[in-house]
């Protein structure tokens, strides 16, 4: 967890906050938002919006009404009090990558694996720059369909001690979720009294929230258990092609999910989510780390502002296949604005590739140093009579240098970011050295710490009761 003390860029005039604000109050009485689910139109009904078949039309000002409901800023328990997070405010909190199919190993690319998932919760373990390894980190391919969720959160409660994702593909899964939370906090009481959980929430954009993604909302919310509420938007294919109106639509699309959220359980904690990028108008694929969507990136911190809502959105994004020069820079492309935007909740902060489609080992190392920059960079520099050194002067004078002065024997171990990933050696040092580039020294560091590894401990009646759990209700799925 990192205190982003920064300034925040805003990019939007009052003039342009205004012209937004009468759109998504448009959107939504005009054209409708779809509920796939008689539940949460029946909630909608009974608060006197009107309902035709699937869309609700909605009078913004209830909207606003339930959104002030939902808290400013709230905490998420980790069950090492040292990893619980502070969602809101300054405070900016990241996680790991989340849903790719694939993963990449160096010049490899396959399908994801039980064994991977269970490497990249580890990795997230291993580095203290990432607040929660996730939730589907890596999509694992080789164990079963229905109840491969349980397993997952196992791992993720089990191989590490930070905050976790809960799993959103249905409502059982997501009771699954809670039960194991509650398991492994002590009791349902105790969960509800501070989340224990972060769960993505998708809407289909666009204007249309689907009955999977809304079972599971209506078990995260009753349960007190923070939910995102994110339109999925690519320019161009779920929203129009211009900034402005795919930021009407996100606030549309997110504010009636909030809204819903605060009707299942008023006071349950959100956060205002935001994945907002464009498609390759000549081919159609999805681009990430563009310029227009750095710009909708701070347009919509400056949104959730408004509305007093903690936010999601940034990451490392890349359409790169693999972890070169294109991923670095379309990852910073992304991850800058995100620090600077002040984004509360951060997804895919690490070992994105190939548009999501693939975690990357070595691009979880290239991300990880990223963030650690980062996080120096946006560090406030303190100034003070000691920090400007008048008696290394003193003792350097004129044409002398500075490298043995008392100042700096003092200081030289920690007064510059020590890189984990990055090489500063001559030519000839690091030919003498095999030569390697970023990507071999990724390798070695991603393995190296997957060596070194150590399993967080965890009462064993509490692990033996979670695994009895996984077992019982995979017999019960019919796994």
């Amino acid at each position: 967890m990192f205190r982003n003390s920064m300034p925040r860029y805003e990019v939007l005039s009052e003039d342009a906050m205004t012209v937004l604000d009468g759109g998504w109050r448009r959107l939504l009485t005009e054209i409708g938002v779809e509920f796939m689910s008689d539940r949460a139109l029946d909630l909608f009904r009974q608060a006197g919006q009107r309902v035709e078949e699937n869309t609700v039309f909605l009078d913004p000002d209830f909207v606003l009404e339930q959104v002030a409901k939902a808290p400013r800023e709230f905490d998420v328990a980790a069950r090492n009090p040292a990893n619980s997070v502070h969602i809101g405010g300054d405070m900016m909190t990241f996680g790991a990558v989340y849903g790719p199919p694939f993963v990449r190993q160096g010049d490899v690319r396959r399908d994801a694996t039980m064994e991977d998932y269970r490497n990249f919760t580890k990795l997230a373990q291993s580095f203290s720059v990432l607040d929660s390894a996730g939730g589907v980190i890596c999509e694992p391919n080789d164990t079963p369909l229905d109840s491969r969720h349980l397993d997952m959160t196992y791992a993720l409660q089990t191989l590490t001690d930070k905050i976790y994702m809960g799993n959103v593909v249905s409502g059982v899964n997501a009771r699954d979720t809670i039960e194991m939370s509650s398991i492994l906090f002590g009791g349902r009481d105790v969960i509800e009294q501070t989340p224990v959980s972060i769960s993505l929430i998708n809407c289909n954009s666009p204007l249309r929230w689907d009955d999977r993604m809304l079972e599971a909302q209506f078990e995260y919310s009753a349960a007190n258990q923070a939910v995102v509420l994110t339109p999925f938007l690519l320019m161009g294919a779920m929203s129009p092609v211009t900034i402005p109106a795919a930021l009407v639509q996100q606030m549309a699309e997110a504010l009636s999910g909030i809204a819903l959220s605060q009707l299942i359980r008023p006071g349950s904690p959100v956060i205002f989510g935001s994945f907002l990028s464009n498609i390759d108008m000549q081919s159609g694929s999805p681009c990430f780390g563009t310029p227009e969507s750095a710009i909708g990136l701070l347009c919509t911190g400056q949104i959730a502002r408004r509305f007093g809502l903690p936010f999601r959105s940034g990451g490392g994004l890349t359409s790169s296949q693999v972890a070169d020069a294109q991923a670095g820079y379309e990852a910073l492309m992304t991850l800058l604005p995100t620090f600077l935007a002040g984004v509360n909740w951060v997804m895919h902060s690490a070992g994105w590739l190939e548009g999501g489609l693939v975690a990357g080992y070595e691009k979880f190392i290239v991300d990880i140093e990223l963030l650690q920059m980062m996080r120096v960079e946006f560090t406030p520099l303190e100034i003070t009579e000691e920090s400007l050194a008048f008696g290394a002067h003193q003792e350097v004078g004129h044409g002398g240098h500075f490298l043995g002065a008392e100042h700096t024997m003092e200081r030289f171990r920690s007064c510059f970011y020590r890189p984990l990933l990055s090489s500063s050696e001559n030519y000839e040092r690091w030919m003498r050295g095999g030569g390697a580039d970023a990507n071999a020294r990724a390798t070695k560091i991603y393995q190296s710490t997957l060596d070194s590894y150590e399993q967080p401990p965890l009462d064993n009646a509490i692990r033996e009761e979670l695994a009895e759990f996984v077992v019982r209700r995979r017999t019960e799925l019919g796994d």
